[in-house]
């Protein structure tokens, strides 16, 4: 009988089997750990059907060193099922596992964005819009729901949640993160990590691995263009754009981080050793894994593909070089640096101890996952869990939670069906399928158009109208983005003024597509914009159907915040409906309609105009001075968001006015429904240090919790308040808490006029 080796041994400590296994591996094994490989775009493993091709895989990994990951494998013949995506994830697997050396497993990974982007995969509202929602408990519950029907596929790995803080609504990205102040984005990104992984053990095979991406500060680029360089202090790198990171590691437990492609202070972000070893490792205790963003690694040098580079490598070999002494485990998603690292550990340019290091991290959440005993999944499972109804359910109620009310002059909504006989459904995004980026083939998309007329039934008569196109064509992976006709535009405009001088009310679908904000990835493949109007001819759509003096409700669908001053004027009811995913035309016609009261808040501010960027809230007291003709308020502020009832807040209260820098207080606040309708309210938590020796924001985010009231209801609401909400980096960069005195701050919104105050003294 055969004696198990001791990294095969499951009752062993986990440390016990990584030191075992890695023994055992030549440096060519080693370096095979770090590679990954995109299974679509590289086509070593299957044939042209999607078919897995053992002659193929046997060839191009004839010589058994194994392999660390597999990229995307949905998107194997252009996208396959659960049930084929779960079949072909066991033919890989079986396949390296009997066809390497030391068997050991490859870990699969895939865009789990607002659920996995893959034919069936159910689609809740994009990150922008689960920021929202304000709901940490929904999101922890929808990344949960994501985590099983990614997990029963086959996969292992989720390159989610964005934690980058939005601070440029220019940026395309907007729409993958959760906004613009980092307390929130912290606390929906622990929540995430916490769906995603459950408690860590990943002992009944329905967690994966999270991964934080993007390692750090992609949120507030150059320019608004992606990947431009960030320029910050150390302060405000800390304070905003890496904590978000460092709650979802110390306190979320996030197993696996992604570098950013973007530079700071000169240095990228993947050859960067202050960044990823100092803090990421040394100050704040990460065990977990980095992999490189898509071919990051390589624009250390540049990519032929795009043209664009940092120019601190001559070749991939010293790209490889750098980013492995920087702490870099994993490429993705081809190997066209690391490939070189048996080069470079053999010429002595690179210690084999630093493979050693960056292999283990690899190989402990092999063992972790329990791949190297349980390695396969049921195909029918897979086809039974993934799009299944009661994940529609949870998708339905994240969008419900996101749609956020901006304006409803006069109570016109919610429309009355039994007053409304002929409803006019106007606008370019009433019948299409909003998902935004990152999105798969859902089992089931309803439009607004088509939620609409399912609610209304025989109530009402729908018409509708396109009115006017945004972009020819409008798909996320449509490369070129083809302006509209103007004059086939104005036609269409005249026809769909026809159309609804015919109804007593109009409901009118505007903002983005999926082209108009995205990633930009490539010099032909655009999303980041110069100005923030609606593009094309939609404003004159506005203007035309406003002008026929009937009650308009306009659904904004978009990935960024839109500078819309017209249609503020033009119309009397406005919602921010973001993205919504599947559900979107139940979502929309439950709140148009009064079933649900809209309880969303704007979690990025929408400024007036591009001229007024930078607009986020938490600026410092000597910023927005005025500007020349022009207001420096925002359109809508931050945390700002309306309701169908009225609520009304108490003045706040704290159990002790005064403490010491170490210690803790808690101030309480009775909110009551005092409208007629049941309705969400969030309450908001603002913190302003008073004097410090350092200049500190007019206010920061520091607590908030969505509730829920029947008319007439009140709760108490209590936020902690320790010195982990008053503590700062000073003058000498040490993080602490000042002595002095404090302002907290209770309300709905970020606005002044929407906060009581109460003094709170640190005593020296």
């Amino acid at each position: 009988m055969q004696t198990k080796a001791l990294y095969q041994v499951p009752d062993l400590p986990i440390a016990e089997r990584v030191a075992d296994l890695l023994s055992r591996m030549t440096l060519e094994e080693k370096a095979a750990q770090m590679i990954c490989v995109w299974q679509d775009k590289n086509r070593t493993l299957v044939d042209e059907t999607g078919r897995f091709d053992f002659e193929k895989a046997s060839f191009h990994y004839k010589e058994g060193y194994g392999l660390g990951q597999i990229g995307r494998l949905s998107d194997t013949a252009g996208g396959i099922n659960a049930r084929e995506q779960a079949e072909l994830s066991n033919t890989i697997q079986k396949f390296f596992i009997e066809n390497s050396r030391l068997g050991i497993p490859v870990v699969f990974h895939e865009e789990c964005l607002h659920g996995q982007a893959a034919v069936d995969s159910t689609s809740f509202p994009q990150p922008i819009g689960l920021g929202a929602t304000f709901d940490s408990d929904l999101i922890r519950r929808l990344y949960e729901m994501t985590a099983e029907e990614v997990r029963v596929r086959g996969v292992h790995q989720a390159l989610t949640p964005v934690l980058d803080v939005a601070r440029d609504p220019r940026w395309g990205r907007v729409e993958e993160t959760f906004g613009e102040d980092p307390y929130l984005v912290a606390r929906l990104g622990v929540a995430a990590v916490q769906g995603f992984q459950g408690d860590g053990a990943f002992k009944n095979r329905k967690s994966i691995i999270a991964t934080l991406k993007h390692f750090a500060a992609h949120g507030q680029p150059e320019s608004g263009t992606n990947c431009a360089p960030v320029n910050v202090s150390e302060r405000v790198l800390r304070e905003v754009f890496l904590y978000p990171f460092r709650e979802a590691i110390q306190k979320g437990g996030a197993m696996s981080v992604m570098a950013s492609y973007n530079e700071i202070d000169g240095v990228p972000s993947h050859a960067n050793q202050w960044l990823l070893r100092k803090v990421l490792r040394k100050e704040w205790g990460f065990k977990g894994f980095v992999v490189s963003d898509y071919y990051a690694i390589r624009e250390l040098e540049i990519r032929p593909d795009f043209g664009l580079g940092n120019h601190v490598a001559k070749d991939g070999k010293e790209a490889a070089l750098l980013a492995a002494r920087a702490g870099v485990n994993i490429e993705m998603p081809e190997p066209d640096c690391y490939k070189h690292l048996v080069e470079l550990v053999r010429e002595r340019r690179l210690e084999e101890s630093v493979l050693d290091e960056l292999v283990a991290a690899v190989l402990i959440y092999k063992f972790k996952l329990g791949l190297f005993e349980d390695p396969y999944v049921d195909p029918a499972a897979a086809e039974r869990i993934v799009g299944s109804k009661a994940n529609r359910k949870l998708a339905l109620q994240a969008a419900r939670e996101t749609i956020t009310l901006l304006k409803n002059d006069h109570g016109v909504a919610p429309l009355d069906l039994k007053k409304i006989k002929t409803l006019a459904v106007i606008g370019p995004n009433a019948d299409r399928e909003l998902l935004g980026g990152y999105s798969g083939k859902p089992k089931q998309v309803s439009t607004v158009l088509s939620g609409i007329r399912e609610r209304a039934g025989a109530a009402a008569q729908i018409l509708y109208h396109e009115g006017c196109k945004i972009t020819i064509g409008g798909s996320w992976h449509q490369d070129e983005v083809v302006p509209s006709d103007p004059e086939e535009d104005r036609k269409s405009i005249a026809e769909a003024v026809k159309v609804a001088q015919q109804a007593d009310a109009i409901v009118l679908a505007i903002g983005g597509n999926e082209q108009t904000s995205r990633e930009a990835w490539a010099l032909n493949h655009l999303g980041d914009r110069a100005d923030l109007e609606m593009v094309g001819r939609q404003d004159e759509l506005v203007n035309a159907i406003a002008a026929l003096g009937k009650p308009v409700i306009a659904l904004l669908f978009n990935g960024r915040p839109l500078s819309v001053r017209n249609l503020v004027e033009k119309v009397p009811v406005i919602f921010e409906c973001w993205y919504l995913g599947q559900e979107t035309g139940q979502a929309v016609a439950d709140v148009l309609f009064g079933e649900v009261n809209p309880g969303g808040k704007l979690p990025i501010t929408i400024p007036r105009s591009v001229g007024h960027i930078p607009a986020y809230y938490n600026y410092k007291p000597s910023a927005r001075r005025g500007y020349l003709f022009e207001s420096v308020e925002p359109l809508f502020a931050f945390g700002f968001g309306l309701s169908y009832t009225q609520f009304r807040f108490s003045p706040p209260r704290l159990d002790k006015t005064a403490i010491r820098p170490e210690e803790s207080t808690r101030v309480t606040v009775e909110v009551t429904n005092a409208g007629n309708r049941a309705g969400d309210e969030v309450v908001q938590m603002y913190i302003r240090d008073k004097v410090s020796s350092v200049t500190r924001p007019v206010k920061e985010l520091k607590g908030f919790q969505r509730i829920s009231l029947q008319p007439g209801e009140a709760k108490t609401v209590a936020f902690d308040i320790t010195p982990e909400h008053l503590a700062f980096y000073n003058i000498d960069m040490n993080y602490v808490v000042e002595p002095g005195d404090f302002e907290i701050m209770l309300g709905n919104s970020s606005r002044d006029q929407d906060l009581q105050k109460i003094l709170l003294t640190v005593e020296g």
